[in-house]
């Protein structure tokens, strides 16, 4: 009898040992601890679950946690959702109103599979979430901090930088030297090649200044859903594929400086609604999104389409027409300002001599070559000849052999003593031959002249152009 009651008390011991552990356990634990029977009836709660909370025990102990949400202690519990599913489960929970917690109920079950116990652990993530809504601040600023450093390191420019000697490119600039200190919008037309996006950096550069934002996008370069992204944003689960934080649009990115839209003449018509909208509002509605973001942005848009014929056809929207066309500035093909061209080849030739460590010079002849040339790809074409010319030619003197073959052939023009008729022979046979060089087809000539399919061909085979 001794050795059993002697035994009873060394097990009673341990017990007591183990609970005090189990204890310190408990009130040790930075996580908070919530305890119910198979019930819902709060039986204990950790310091830490006070600490965290503002809970204290004598507020809950003894009490159903079905009582405690219809007082507003919690606004669910995830007690009865483990006493409902029997299983482990995590939420998002809200007590007292203030702070945000991230739950995780455990069920426990007795020897006859009966739940016994419902061990809850308890974090708050209020700070959690500010953190996260800080670090995609973050990243929202990183990424607008990348896209306008790529623009403003090509931002480093002035009138300098832009080389002209003729009257027109003169008012040209002056123009944009007007606009520069005010919000008016500009659109900026002319050929492919002319130097559109000189001007809007030039504009910017003048009024905002480097140190805003210059954000450029060629609404001919992107179909149209992803276009609306890059332009407005998008929000999280907006559409497949999107990213899970959203992103911030061009027009937030440009938020105080210039937003640069290139061909826009390009743009479908859905998307023309949104930015008149932009225009008109000053707001722009991320895609996915339901609240209106307020920006200030100054617009600049470019295109080397006729929009008033866009217009006309109903391809192009007359209200947002009128919208763009505040200030426009057009920019005149290089072959209309011929005494720019030498000016041009020497600016380019110095460039890629320096860029090389080159030597080289154009000999006379080449230079009245590429002065009488049409530059149908205007400024950015001769810069690209130029530079070939200067890394593929073995000679110190770039003449007339270096030159491209459809510069060297024979061109039309008016010589001495040639009758009207004979003048006006070479000046059509000249005009289908540059507009050829351009289509690469005919049908596509008689189109752009105007004339019919017949009459081109025709005049084609009349002038050798052809051998149809």
């Amino acid at each position: 009898m001794k050795k059993a009651t002697g035994e009873h008390i060394s097990e009673l011991n341990e017990a007591k040992t183990v609970m005090r552990e189990l204890e310190a356990i408990i009130a040790s634990s930075y996580d908070g601890l919530f305890i119910t029977d198979g019930n819902g009836v709060v039986l204990r709660m950790n310091a830490a679950y006070e600490r965290l909370t503002g809970i204290k025990a004598d507020e809950v102990v003894g009490k159903n946690m079905k009582d405690l949400i219809d007082v507003g202690y919690y606004d669910q519990s995830v007690t009865l959702l483990v006493m409902e599913k029997k299983e482990r489960i995590t939420i998002t929970q809200n007590i007292r109103g203030s702070h945000e917690y991230l739950v995780t109920g455990n069920p426990i079950f007795d020897g006859k599979g009966q739940l016994f116990r419902v061990v809850t652990n308890v974090r708050d993530i209020t700070e959690l979430a500010r953190l996260q809504e800080q670090i995609k601040k973050t990243k929202e600023r990183t990424l607008q901090y990348q896209t306008e450093l790529s623009h403003l390191r090509s931002m480093q420019m002035d009138t300098k930088d832009i080389i002209f000697r003729s009257q027109s490119m003169e008012k040209v600039l002056a123009t944009a030297r007007k606009v520069a200190n005010v919000d008016s919008t500009v659109l900026i037309t002319g050929e492919s090649g002319t130097g559109k996006e000189l001007i809007a950096k030039l504009i910017h550069g003048a009024g905002k200044g480097v140190k805003q934002p210059f954000i450029k996008i060629n609404c001919a370069a992107l179909p149209e859903q992803l276009l609306e992204s890059e332009l407005f944003g998008y929000e999280k689960g907006a559409f497949t594929g999107a990213g899970k934080e959203g992103k911030p649009g061009l027009f937030e990115l440009a938020h105080n400086g210039t937003l640069f839209l290139d061909e826009i003449g390009d743009m479908t018509p859905a998307l023309q609604v949104k930015i008149l909208r932009a225009l008109q509002e000053r707001e722009i509605m991320r895609v996915g999104g339901t609240k209106p973001v307020s920006v200030k942005v100054r617009i600049i848009a470019a295109t080397h389409r006729d929009l008033t014929k866009m217009v006309d056809a109903g391809a192009f929207r007359d209200d947002l027409y009128y919208r763009l066309m505040v200030v426009p500035i057009h920019l005149p093909p290089l072959r209309s300002r011929r005494e720019d061209i030498p000016m041009l080849i020497w600016h380019f030739l110095d460039k890629y001599n320096k860029k090389f460590s080159y030597n080289k010079l154009f000999s006379a002849a080449a230079i009245d070559k590429l002065t009488e040339y049409e530059w149908k790809g205007n400024v950015r074409e001769m810069e690209n000849i130029i530079e070939r010319m200067v890394v593929t030619s073995s000679d110190d003197e770039l003449s007339v052999e270096h030159l491209p073959e459809y510069i060297r052939k024979k061109t039309y023009s008016p010589t001495k003593n040639m009758k009207m008729k004979e003048m006006l022979a070479q000046a059509e046979a000249n005009l289908l031959a540059d507009a050829y060089q351009e289509y690469l087809s005919w049908d596509r000539v008689a189109v752009e002249l105007g004339i019919d399919r017949a009459t081109a061909y025709r005049k084609a085979r009349k002038y050798g152009l052809c051998k149809k």
